[in-house]
């Protein structure tokens, strides 16, 4: 089990090209932490609005009649993948991982494992 920054900085190790990482509880928009970002990243800014990502996908799945629950979100940028994992267990229903890599340096399916994993031994 990992508490927040501990899982955080185990992210921004072990996933090559990690550029930032979020835990976000996603019913009020604010992070309980970040790592990394910086000018050009603005952690903070990017948990609030994708928030409003993660909110619009469940409507559209209500709408829709989907009961499947959403495992995560990748949205590909020129430059970087943008990673949206929700946390599932230990308490953690209402947040959800966000993960920044650059898209030259990374390996997408290795970040989602990575993602995955942490996300199952966070401790909240």
């Amino acid at each position: 089990m990992a508490n927040v920054d501990v899982s955080m900085k185990e992210l921004m190790t072990a996933v090559e090209g990690a550029l930032g990482v979020a835990v976000v509880d996603y019913t009020s928009g604010m992070a309980l932490g970040t790592m990394g970002g910086g000018k050009e990243l603005d952690l903070t800014m990017a948990a609030a609005g994708n928030t409003d990502v993660i909110r619009a996908k469940v409507r559209t799945m209500q709408h829709l009649g989907l009961t499947s629950g959403i495992e995560d979100i990748v949205i590909t940028l020129d430059s970087q993948y943008h990673l949206i994992r929700l946390v599932t267990g230990r308490d953690g229903n209402g947040l959800f991982l966000y993960l920044v890599v650059d898209k030259a340096r990374s390996n997408l399916a290795m970040a989602r494992h990575q993602l995955r994993r942490v996300e199952t031994e966070l401790e909240i």
